[in-house]
């Protein structure tokens, strides 16, 4: 099982009032599974990925990644967990932009200890696997945004994770280009047997998965006129196969989940993919996006969320954190 997840609450406190942005989730993720989870912005898409990428914790409520109960893990144990056992894909790419192609998908297995030449073949091997094996030394700025994308999408695959997490992956492409992106993540959830789960605001897309867990206001619900058999309980996410129906997105009520408030505590995302906010860094409730800390694949710096991207040491040519060099930190050489 990649993901079980019990009655999970997640509640912020700004400036004193409690809001509630998740209450009493429930689901479960097999290894191979496809889900799309969707609903309206401020319905908790967002701070469920959160907490699935475990990027953050819930207020109460049983969450377990990759066989690990993410209550019994301290903050070096679940960012561990996080480079060992997810690979995160966001709408804005976050590839490293004065860094090659294959540096940037090598850099998560910095933090496994693997020698510079060791993860240039991986990396290379995964660009290859993705239909970029002729781009491996060109930076961002010299490649289409789909190839950006598919950088991305080599970078989250090459450290091996059981779960794949795509928020709005499609969001900055045109729809060719967005047909083929969501077409290999499709294959590689075919192939590798990753779990694949989706968050989107597109219906079209949604509907392409296996399973759809259509959220609002902080549950998660099941359409009216879903077909028997169908469990309607809130917080339940055995919800209607796409391949039976598309279930309905409801118009948004007012938010649950807190959006762009100030602020200086951590682990709320703000609805959808956050991209400004994951190239700032900042970090108060509300600003929060799962980029900031998993924009390298899901890095799991032992020290903190976001402690491998410091775009600064990262990115640097002749860097001691560059990923293709032999004297980057946990080399094996």
């Amino acid at each position: 099982m990649a993901v079980e997840a019990v009655d999970l609450v997640r509640t912020y406190d700004l400036g004193g009032v409690s809001v509630s942005a998740l209450r009493g989730v429930s689901l479960t993720i097999a290894a191979g599974d496809y889900v799309a989870v969707v609903g309206p912005s401020g319905s908790g898409k967002s701070t469920l990925m959160h907490l699935l990428g475990g990027l953050d914790r819930p207020t109460s409520g049983r969450l377990v990644i990759g066989g690990r109960d993410v209550a019994t893990l301290d903050a070096g144990e679940l960012a561990r967990l996080r480079n060992e056992t997810i690979g995160f894909v966001f709408q804005s790419f976050h590839l490293l932009p004065r860094t090659s192609a294959v540096d940037n998908v090598a850099l998560p297995l910095v933090y496994r200890g693997i020698g510079g030449r060791r993860r240039r073949e991986l990396a290379a091997a995964m660009l290859g696997r993705v239909g970029l094996g002729h781009r491996l030394d060109h930076r961002p700025n010299q490649l289409s945004g789909g190839e950006q994308q598919r950088v991305a999408i080599a970078r989250a695959l090459v450290t091996d994770p059981v779960l794949l997490l795509a928020d709005e992956p499609t969001g900055n492409l045109d729809s060719a280009t967005g047909e083929s992106v969501l077409t290999l993540l499709e294959e590689l959830n075919a192939d590798s047997g990753v779990a694949l789960v989706l968050v989107t605001h597109d219906r079209e897309v949604a509907g392409r998965a296996h399973r759809q867990v259509v959220m609002r206001d902080g549950a998660v619900v099941v359409p009216a006129a879903a077909e028997p058999g169908a469990e309607t309980g809130p917080g339940s996410a055995t919800v209607v196969p796409a391949a039976r129906r598309r279930p309905e997105i409801v118009d948004p009520a007012p938010s649950a989940e807190p959006r762009r408030a100030s602020g200086s505590d951590s682990g709320h995302p703000s609805g959808g993919s956050g991209g400004a906010t994951g190239a700032t860094g900042r970090r108060g409730v509300g600003d929060e996006s799962p980029e900031s800390a998993a924009s390298a694949g899901s890095l799991g710096s032992a020290g903190s969320l976001g402690g491998a991207e410091s775009a600064g040491s990262a990115e640097s040519p002749g860097s001691a954190e560059s990923p293709g060099s032999a004297e980057s930190p946990g080399s094996a050489s």
